[in-house]
Order: structure tokens, then sequence, then C-alpha cells
């Protein structure tokens, strides 16, 4: 190519060969050796006027355009441009630029307008044979020939059987080669696959390692557990134990309370009849005033006012008699309310951490299934007191210890999700309460109620 970095003015136009002749070109070899500088020789006719941008390139046989040219030099201008005569040229190629095939090519000249002004005869790159050469030689130089040619043919069918077995070897060294490559392969992904299995086997020991250290926790827990479901289960008996005995004492004091409910009730029948007793002798002596003032039969006035008055005195100590044992009946049920009260509270403990126990039991593997506590029947001590609605509220919540309530009163049953201030509602409307100490009784036993309120009223 050029040394300089500007582009020659080509043309894309199919040329015709009718302006060719303004430029001959001389001295043309049939062959330029490759690798050597390559001077071509040409003449300027009268007919062509050289100007700044024409250009000699080199195109190779069966060009259509000068766009395809190979390589090209700038055609220097002649002293004399504008001379009638014929100007000698010549231009030097450099051997770097030149092509390294042995096509032909030829010589052109080219203005600066695109337009091919001469081509020479084509030409190759590449070394001159003997074919091209006419030599002469004697007899004797044949025969030497001859033979230095047999001895060269034999020598070469060596040479072709030495060729032959190095291919063979080199086709075995390649077999061996492909096989050492795939070997080298295989060991490769040998290698990779071992690393691989290297890293997962690091990985399980680090897990495994750290499963026997999960495992040393869990059954430190197990153990741990299984010493707090021992220590539940020995509580849990305790409670059954502490509860069955304070059920026993419950029931032994309902029916002391049962007694004192009785022997109140027999007192308050008794204090209805003195009552009476008193209200009549209180009309007996009305009476007895009244004929006292009207003077009639004063002897005997006098005895029967005083027979009514020593009798009312004997009604009046009798019923202060019956009053100090009804207090002391009173005291006595009063403090057995309060023992009772004391002993449901310990009893709704008991069923609290009884049914904890439960829970904690259920939640482990390792324990079997304990059985319930059986709750309280509904005609036993919690629904058997009549005047405390805490027994009936008590004996509802026990009735059923997997939550279903039942009314102590009417036997209703009430679903799970019913609100307590529902239950307790229904509950009270089957009570009476006493104004005056709050304490509440059936309704079906109004009379005892009656009497509860009239007691208050003597006191």
């Amino acid at each position: 190519m050029d040394e300089t970095s500007d582009e020659p003015p080509t043309s894309a136009v199919i040329l015709d060969n009718c302006h060719f002749s303004q430029v001959v070109f001389n001295n043309v070899e049939k062959f330029y050796v490759p690798g050597g500088d390559v001077t071509c020789y040409y003449t300027l006719t009268q007919n062509i006027v050289p100007r700044r941008k024409d250009w000699v390139g080199i195109f190779r046989v069966g060009w259509k355009t000068t766009r395809e040219y190979y390589t090209f030099m700038w055609a220097p201008l002649p002293s004399d441009v504008h001379s009638d005569t014929t100007v000698q040229q010549q231009i030097l190629f450099k051997a770097y630029y030149l092509p390294k095939d042995d096509e032909y090519y030829q010589f052109c000249y080219v203005d600066q307008d695109g337009v091919v002004r001469g081509a020479s005869v084509p030409f190759q790159f590449r070394a001159e044979t003997e074919d091209d050469i006419l030599v002469v030689t004697t007899q004797g130089e044949v025969e030497e020939i001859e033979l230095q040619n047999k001895n060269l043919r034999e020598e070469n069918e060596e040479l072709k059987a030495s060729c032959a077995c190095l291919q063979k070897q080199n086709i075995d060294l390649q077999e061996e080669l492909k096989k050492t490559q795939e070997l080298q392969n295989s060991l490769e992904s040998l290698r990779s696959n071992t690393e691989k299995l290297e890293l997962e086997l690091n990985s399980l020991k680090k897990e495994n390692k750290h499963l026997k250290e999960v495992d040393g926790c869990r059954e430190a827990e197990l153990h741990q557990l299984k010493e707090q479901i021992q220590n539940v289960t020995s509580e849990k008996e305790r409670l059954e134990t502490r509860l069955k005995t304070a059920l026993d004492h419950m029931d032994q004091l309902q029916s002391q309370v049962l007694n004192y409910e009785r022997e109140v009730e027999s007192l308050s029948h008794m204090d209805h009849d003195k009552t009476e007793q008193l209200e009549s002798l209180k009309e007996e002596n009305r009476q007895l005033r009244m004929t006292r003032t009207q003077q009639v039969k004063p002897s005997l006035s006098v005895m029967v006012l005083g027979g009514a008055r020593q009798q009312n005195r004997d009604l009046m100590e009798e019923l202060e008699e019956q009053k100090h044992l009804f207090q002391i009946l009173q005291a006595k049920k009063n403090e057995a309310d309060e023992e009772n009260q004391k002993l449901r509270e310990e009893n709704d403990e008991l069923l609290r951490r009884l049914s904890h126990a439960r829970e904690v039991s259920s939640f482990s593997v390792v324990s079997q299934a304990q059985a319930p506590v059986p709750a309280p029947e509904a005609g036993g001590l919690l629904f058997g007191n009549p005047y405390c609605a805490a027994g009936a509220n008590l004996g509802a919540g026990a009735a059923d210890v997997a939550s279903i309530r039942k009314c102590p009163m009417c036997d209703e049953v009430f679903p799970e999700d019913i609100e307590t201030s529902q239950y307790e509602a229904h509950v009270q409307s089957h009570l009476l309460e006493c104004p005056l100490c709050s304490k509440s009784f059936e309704k079906s036993n109004k009379q005892v109620f009656d009497d509860h309120v009239f007691c208050h009223g003597l006191e």
C-alpha cells in the first residue's frame, strides 16, 4: 500500500480500453521474485497531460473498476508537464506492499479523475522455474543429471517412506495425545468431582457434628422434661389426695350445715309459735286492761292479770332462751359457712393446679394419658346448700371439667362458648337474695327465705 494515508481517486464505472494507449509500460517482466522490490517503467505519450493526483496501481487480472487495486504509488510529475514529447518515468514498489500469491497482476496508470490511461501485460510474483528457461547441456552432463535425478528419486522414495512412517507415527501420536487429553480431561473432571465431594463431605461432617450437639441438647431437655413430668405426676397425685380429703371434709361440713339448717328451721318454727303465743297473750292482756278499766270484778281481774303477767314473763324468758340458742346456732352456722368457703377456695385452687398438671402431662411424648379426675355429682356437696349462691356456682364449674356448663337448679346444659355472665344470670334467676345479709335461697324454698328475713326482724 501507499505510505501516505490519502486514498487515490477511483471510479466505480466499468471502463473501456479506449485510453489505455496514452501511457505505455516498458520492460515488464514475466515473473517478479517474491520478497524483492519491483521497479515499474512507463512512458507518458504526448496524448496525456499528467496531474498531481495521478497514480500507478497494481491490479489483479480480471478487475472491473479502479477501486479493485491491490496497492498503488503516486505518479511523479515530470519536469515539463506540458511537453509535446514522450517522457520516461519509473516508480519503485516496496516488497512489503506487494502481493504474496502467484496470481496474474498488471500495472495500470490512473489519472486523478479515476480513468485508466494505460495498462501493462500480465505478470506473476513467483520464482522463475526451469520450464521457463532453455538450458543447453552436453551428454555427460545429461547422464550426470539423470544419475542425480535417480539418486534424488531414490532419496525421494526413502523420504516418502520416511514421511509415511512419520505421518503414521504422527497419527499414532495424535491418537495417543487425544487419548491423553481425554484422560487429562477425565482426570480434571475427577479432580473437580473429588473437590466437590470433599466439600460436601466437610459440610456433612459439620452438619453431623451440629446434629450431635443438638441431639445432646435434646437429650438433656428430654431428661429434664421427664423429671418435670415425674414431679408433675407426683404433684398431681398429691393434689388428688388433698382434693379427695377436702371433698370428704366438705361432705362432712355439708352434713353439719344441713343439721344446723334443720335446727335453725325448727327453732324458727318454735319461734314462730312462741311469737303467736306472745301475740295471743298480748291480746289477752289488752282485753284484761280493758276489763280493768271497767272495774268489773276487781279481785278476779287482778288475779287473771297477775296470771297473765306471769305467763307473759315465762314466755318472754323462754323466748329469750330461744333467741340465745338461735344466736349460738347462727354463730356456728356462720363459722361453718366460713370454713366451707375456705374449703371451696382451696378446692378451686386444687382444680386449677390439677388442670395445669393434666396439660403438662398431655404435652409430654413419654408419659401415658392419665384418667381424668371425676367431677363432683350434682346431688353432692356443691349443690346441697340452698343458702349460698357461691356453692351453686362452684358446683356448676366443677360439674364438667371439659367446660360443659349445667345449671344446678334446672339441669339445663349450656354450650361451651356461653359467657360466664349469662350463665350466672340464669342461675341467679332461680335464687332469692336476702336484703339484709345478701344470702341466697332457692325460689322453691320461699318459706325458708321468709323465716330467714323474719329472724332478722327479731334480732
